[in-house]
């Protein structure tokens, strides 16, 4: 009796093993693709226009992500781009940090395999987001083995360098990571990469060839008309209250932001006299960006201000979800300025890119941790014709052109400077602002869909 049940459980399995492989090997379906990003969809932005441009290309587009912060509404509301959640995976604090760390990546490939197999159909394309790459390299060339689709990365740095922010770039869990990727990351059929530079190193050190692909602003990132501007300053005045109004209009026709009034008759439109200058930043708060750079730098500002500078007083906005906001929101709040006020809020899609057409200045404080990533908070503010301060790092010459469309520094002393040359003349029509923003009006930038159909979409049809 217990032989016959034996037989019959490994008989099963046997079964189940060959329907498995058969619904594994099944052709995959024309124009379709799997988009792959371990991590949170929302927060994605160059997969989410990945997906929006093979959707308007007549693809079927399946996103894998995990679904913490809500994506564009065009992506939401684009029938032929379907979302599947994955559940993140958090390490289990048991045990050395090596095999918390194992554990982890063991769970994540058991259930990435299980998903990509049985709640998904067959693809032509799998389209991977790299970093993180571990396991979803591997992962997503087994599956494409199994279902003769074709596994296409999407470098946007290397995952190996993020972790030695952490651990140290000598720690064995980064060696192994790197050992990983370099191996891993040459399976793959066709590789995009944000850079030249990035391009450059992959064929020189990994033997992988790649295609660069900038980072171009989506449609939406624009300059933000007055009206659009005001109601976004009133909606963010509820919950935050630099963008409330100083004062109150004696008028009750008129309505007030700290930067705008409409009248409610004429339906106009002004900007305040004597309105504060809007700076905005925007960060995933990591370790590759330091806001103590650009805290100290508006420390100095205020003094300038406090002294009798003719400098207007400052809104900060810093936008973003993060491991370190809670580390450096206790930091702003400890700093006694009386001339500038900070906000950390997080934006709704939709709202970011209204922000940033409306604001006066953008500061990045990203540093790629391999140096060969560019980032995409500039090519937004850039999209928006809103010039930017920038630190230095060794590729940022191939977005940011000292001088030309923008100021890079390399630290606080010299953010400080910029912003005192910067804002010094800011009721003046003709200060240096206006003049960074009427260049970068004038270049007339490639967006993401012109770009995308010159560079990815005849890579599709010929691979």
């Amino acid at each position: 009796m217990a032989s016959s049940s034996v037989a019959l459980i490994l008989l099963t399995l046997a079964l189940g093993s060959l329907l498995l492989v058969w619904w594994a090997r099944r052709r995959p379906r024309g124009r379709s693709v799997c988009v792959v990003v371990l991590g949170d969809v929302g927060r994605s932005p160059r997969m989410q226009y990945h997906a929006l441009s093979l959707a308007r290309r007549g693809f079927d587009v399946t996103m894998l992500g995990y679904c913490g912060s809500r994506p564009h509404s065009e992506l939401l509301s684009n029938k032929k781009i379907h979302i599947l959640d994955l559940p993140e995976i958090k390490r289990i604090p048991v045990g050395p940090q090596i095999c918390q760390y194992g554990i982890k990546v063991v769970i994540q490939a058991v259930y990435l395999l299980y998903v990509l197999l049985l709640k998904t159909c067959p693809v032509v394309y799998i389209l991977l987001q790299n970093p993180p790459g571990l396991p979803s390299i591997a992962v997503c060339w087994v599956v494409c083995c199994l279902r003769r689709s074709k596994l296409v990365i999407d470098w946007h740095n290397y995952g190996y360098t993020i972790m030695g922010l952490t651990h140290g770039f000598a720690h064995p869990l980064v060696q192994l990571a790197k050992w990983y990727e370099k191996l891993c990351g040459r399976l793959s059929d066709l590789n995009l990469c944000v850079t030249n530079a990035m391009r450059e190193d992959l064929a020189k050190n990994w033997n992988i060839r790649a295609v660069t692909v900038y980072d171009k602003p989506a449609s939406f990132f624009t300059c933000t008309p007055l009206e659009k501007q005001h109601h976004l300053f009133m909606k963010l005045s509820h919950s935050y209250s630099p963008f409330k109004a100083c004062t109150e209009p004696l008028d009750p026709i008129f309505e007030r932001s700290a930067f705008t009034e409409l009248n409610t008759r004429s339906r106009k439109v002004l900007q305040l006299d004597g309105r504060p200058a809007l700076l905005v930043s925007s960060t995933s708060w990591t370790e590759d960006e330091d806001f103590s750079i650009l805290l100290k730098a508006l420390a100095k500002f205020e003094q300038w201000i406090v002294d009798g500078e003719n400098l207007p007083s400052l809104v900060c906005v810093i936008t973003g979800k993060g491991p370190l906001k809670e580390h450096y929101g206790q930091i702003i709040n400890q700093l006694c300025l009386k001339h500038i006020q900070i906000c950390t809020p997080w934006l709704e899609a939709e709202d970011y890119p209204l922000l940033l057409g409306s604001a006066d200045l953008g500061v990045c404080l990203h540093k790629s941790s391999s140096g060969l990533d560019l980032p995409m908070k500039v090519v937004d503010m850039f999209g928006c014709c809103l010039p930017v301060c920038a630190i230095h790092f060794q590729c940022l010459h191939e977005l940011v052109k000292h001088e030309e469309n923008g100021l890079v520094f390399v630290d606080s002393e010299q953010l400080a400077a910029q912003l005192k040359m910067l804002f010094s003349e800011f009721s003046r029509p003709d200060n240096k602002l206006n003049q960074f923003r009427k260049t970068l009006k004038e270049s007339k930038q490639l967006r993401w869909d012109e770009s995308w159909e010159q560079n990815v979409f005849p890579l599709l049809t010929h691979t």
